[in-house]
Order: C-alpha cells, then structure tokens, then sequence
C-alpha cells in the first residue's frame, strides 16, 4: 500500500473515531417531571339590606327617625373596610330657599353596630356619632370599623365572608330654634353609596 493511501486510511479512520467519541457523549440516562400551577382570584360581594334605607312624608322640625340595615359580605375574600359616600339631591317647593340647605338641618345620628357590640343590649336611642347630611358629604367614613356606627367593636371590623352587620341610624329634622317655614313642602332625595375595599395582601 502506498505512502498516500495509508495515509488517506489513517486519516478516515481517524475521523471515524472522532465521531464515536463525539456521538457517545450524548448517549445518557434523561428523566423529566412537569409541573403546573392555578390561579384563581376571590370575589368581593358587598350586598345591602333593604336597599332604601328611609321612606318617609311629612315630617317637622324636631321629629326623628330610627332605621336599621344590613350590610352583608356574600363573597369569598374579606372586605377590610366598606367607605360610606353621600350624596342628596333638594327639591325645594316655593323655589325661595336661597342659600338655606334642607341637608343642613338633617341630622344623621349613627347608632350602634348589633352584630360588632358585646355588651349589649342597648337602646337604638344610643348615638355613638351624629353630622349632618351637609357635613357627611365631605366624608368617607367606614362604615364597619371602629368610629362610626358602634361604641364598642370586636376587636377586628371589616366583614369576613359570609358575614353581615346590623347598623342602625337615626335621621332627626333639627329643631333650631328659629323660623324653618323656608323648608315647608321641601324634599330630599338621599344616596348613599357603601364601596367595600379587600384587606392587604398576605402570604398564601
């Protein structure tokens, strides 16, 4: 054999070892596992009842109104806090009460929460904090925590899933003392609107 083939021979042979070797490097054990995940989001649910708190004609100054409602959590996250906003709009029926607002001389007195009070029993006469329509405007107060509505709370507000609270309230045409002919056949028309809001986020 010439010089020239053995060395072409060499060479292929070579090349073929090469390539074992290069093949083999992947000829290994292999395994695999899978996984997989879910997400899924709760709900809020914020339900009231009735939903017309107070319905009422004729009234005068110095007459009051006791009403009681529910609010109510019908979904599957805590509501942390439900913010009361108010809004009212004034008929006024001789068209001369100027600047004099009927909402000024409506007074809310917020009584006590039933389902957050634990030494009850009280009298619903009890008022733990009082404002005028006017005034309420201007707030958000929370409707199920510390400052309005009870005297005495649990030791958490908010409302867990499946919950409700009893509120209780009392609307009063103030008697102040002076001429009021102004407001006669006036009419006012209230919206409250309660916005409940989930709690910060946690480890789960």
């Amino acid at each position: 054999m010439s010089m020239k083939k053995k060395l072409g021979l060499g060479i292929a042979t070579a090349a073929l070892g090469i390539s074992l070797v290069g093949g083999g490097t992947f000829a290994y054990f292999s395994d695999t596992a899978e996984t997989n995940g879910t997400f899924a989001a709760g709900t809020l649910d914020l339900n009231a009842n009735p939903t017309t708190v107070i319905d009422v004609e004729n009234i005068k100054p110095g007459d009051w109104m006791n009403r009681s409602f529910t609010l109510g959590n019908g979904g599957s996250l805590e509501i942390a806090e439900v913010l009361l906003e108010t809004s009212y709009d004034v008929t006024d029926a001789a068209g001369d009460n100027g600047d004099a607002d009927f909402g000024e001389h409506i007074r809310v007195n917020f009584l006590w929460n039933e389902d957050k009070a634990f030494l009850g029993p009280w009298s619903p006469d009890n008022v733990v904090y009082y404002t005028t329509l006017a005034e309420l405007q201007s707030m958000s107060p929370d409707a199920v925590a510390n400052e309005i509505f009870v005297p005495f709370l649990e030791e958490r507000g908010g409302l867990q899933p499946g919950d409700s609270d009893e509120l209780h309230v009392q609307f009063e045409f103030v008697d102040n003392g002076e001429d009021q002919n102004i407001f006669q056949g006036d009419s006012l028309e209230l919206k409250w609107d309660f916005t409940g809001y989930q709690g910060e986020g946690e480890e789960k």
